[in-house]
């Protein structure tokens, strides 16, 4: 089996411990992880002897009259038989191995803490119960004897997240009954219930679940279908010694995996360290710091999450101007004159006042001075720090929020007419998603929320917050919903692939998300704060290169996390080759 030989680097990524575990399982269950013991232990009673004797012990308890006759027979057909097993093991039914299998009490939870407990689903955390915080209930006394759980007893979901996962009964230090929610398996005292518990997580069972869902998809659980589940059972020294094994190789997964997780999460650190000295570093050393940074590439930059940080930075370089020195030397040992951005700001600035004099536009109202305290950090020289309000187009209502939601009900909604903008499109940066529409006549009444080509949308709620889309030439216009804000912004100020850029950095998504702050529900500050936001501005000639400077490093990180998916994808091919193995046998061949 190639299981072991590869024990290390299926367990590289944490997701793979969990399918390890299952594949170990399905080992387990098949006989493969004791095929040593069986040639060591020879002589033990086979497990048919063994299922002999657990039939007479029931005969014997139910003419003792302690527990019921099973008037349900299961017998094993040979299409059952999923896979064959070692000579010593034999094929059996789950109801079989145990006493009884039945349903809990029916009762409500009355949290007093005293009496009765009643265990739930909900009590049940990883395998674990605080019995202490289990709630009591009221219940007949003549009932308690029906309910009450012992020690090894195990217990298994029937609805829920949780539907067909079971707990074996451990440390029970108060009298306790067991909720409706929950069927009870009370193991024979001839079998190892540690073994049944073990074969209850194992890959077989929940296919055989599923299979018994009569086409719903969802796991069908009941007493009735448990009873009838095809159990592959090991004399009773090798369940013991099944156990045994499980529980070593889990101890070696979760060892491998746990150390796999601290490896994250120095990368993680590493990773977050060196990009913050990247971005803080004075602007000639930080050709140095990237080349540095770039040497580990191949040894940090092995997880998503990490590639996500590198691009948040290399946003962050970009409005910093850090991206483009080598651009700024260039043009200035060439000789080329670049309209320096304060004075571009200066020559707008005039334009608007001549259309505002002209009637054209409306005047905005003046916002104070930008002060030396206010600069969060120097700009390269041809840079200007301005106000988000000097960005806006030469329109009426260049930033504005959609209307209130009062003014934009479901009713209005028609199967065709003017489009309606939602939260969706600047999520999902998609301009061309619609789904809702309006009447011409409605939205007359609401021209003033007009998008079209040209503008931006802005998602203004919930955990979207920050989130942007452009609408390029080309959009079906409309209007937008109450969740969003729509800008349009000068093209002679800025470019819209650089403020798209600007806008998803870092800088400006932070203070939106600051400015959201103790809210209950995140939500976009007031326009007016909006106008006041500190923007640094480049050169329009700087923009385009800025602009081509990202994008090249964008596509940088694309490869970086194509790799990283084919790596995972190689990995999930090799993990689900090996559990083919296990689950789909090619030759039924009888293990020794």
């Amino acid at each position: 089996m190639q299981l072991l030989e590869h024990f290390k680097t299926l367990t590289l990524h944490p997701k793979n411990a969990q399918e390890l575990k299952g594949l170990i399982l399905q080992l387990a269950v098949q006989g493969k992880l004791t095929q040593q013991w069986r040639q060591e232990n020879p002589d033990v009673e086979s497990a048919s002897e063994l299922l002999e004797r657990i039939q007479a012990e029931k005969v014997k308890l139910v003419k003792e009259k302690k527990i019921k006759k099973d008037r349900t027979l299961f017998e094993i057909s040979e299409n059952e038989i999923p896979y064959e097993l070692p000579e010593s093991w034999v094929w059996c039914k789950l109801g079989d191995l145990n006493q009884d299998i039945h349903y809990g009490y029916t009762a409500s939870a009355l949290h007093t803490f005293e009496g009765i407990r009643m265990l739930r689903i909900t009590d049940i955390q990883n395998n674990k119960v605080n019995w202490d915080r289990v709630p009591d209930c009221n219940i007949k006394e003549n009932d308690i004897p029906r309910y009450k759980l012992e020690e090894n007893d195990i217990l298994i979901a029937r609805t829920g997240g949780t539907i067909g996962k079971s707990y074996q009964v451990k440390g029970v230090n108060v009298n306790s009954v067991f909720a409706s929610y929950l069927i009870r398996a009370i193991p024979m005292e001839q079998v190892f219930p540690e073994y049944i518990k073990l074969w209850l997580e194992s890959p077989i069972y929940w296919k055989q679940l599923v299979e018994n869902s009569q086409g719903t998809g969802q796991p069908n659980v009941n007493a009735t279908a448990l009873k009838g589940l095809s159990v592959s059972l090991p004399p009773l020294e090798e369940q013991n010694a099944i156990v045994e094994v499980v529980n070593q190789l889990f101890a070696e997964v979760e060892q491998v995996e746990d150390l796999t997780k601290k490896r994250i999460q120095l990368k993680a650190d590493y990773v977050t360290s060196a990009l913050q000295q990247l971005t803080q570093a004075a602007e000639q050393d930080t050709t140095a710091e990237w080349n540095i940074l770039q040497k580990q590439f191949g040894t940090f930059f092995t997880e998503k999450v990490n590639i996500k940080k590198l691009r948040e930075s290399i946003l962050q370089l970009a409005v910093q101007g850090k991206l483009t020195r080598d651009w700024r030397s260039s043009i200035t040992q060439k000789g080329v004159e670049v309209e320096p951005a304060a004075t571009l700001l200066e020559r707008i600035k005039a334009e608007k006042a001549q259309l505002v004099k002209a009637g054209k536009i409306k005047k905005e109202k003046p916002l104070p001075e930008i002060t030396e305290e206010e600069i969060p950090y120097e700009l390269p020289e041809g840079w200007a720090w301005c106000k988000w309000v000097d960005l806006l187009g030469s329109v009426n209502y260049p930033m504005k929020r959609g209307p209130f939601g009062s003014s934009l009900r479901k009713d209005d909604f028609v199967e065709i007419g003017i489009r309606v903008f939602e939260q969706y499109n600047p999520i999902n940066d998609d301009p061309n998603w619609m789904r809702y529409f309006i009447t011409d006549e409605k939205y007359e009444s609401m021209k003033g929320f007009t998008a079209e080509a040209g503008d931006f949308l802005v998602s203004c709620s919930g955990a979207t917050l920050g989130r942007i889309v452009y609408l390029p030439e080309g959009t079906i216009p409309g209007i937008i919903n109450q969740a969003l804000l729509k800008l349009t912004l000068s093209q002679d100020v800025i470019l819209s692939d650089y403020f798209l850029k600007l806008f998803r950095s870092y800088y400006i998504q932070e203070q939106i998300w600051q400015k959201a702050q103790g809210m209950a529900q995140p939500n976009m500050v007031g326009v007016k704060e909006l106008k006041n936001i500190l923007i640094p501005l480049p050169p329009i000639e700087e923009q385009k290169a800025i602009v081509e400077k990202v994008n090249a490093l964008m596509s940088f990180c694309d490869k970086l996390e194509e790799e990283i998916e084919i790596h995972k994808i190689t990995q999930e091919q090799w993990m689900q080759s090996c559990l083919k193995e296990v689950l789909e046998p090619r030759e039924m061949e009888v293990i020794e």
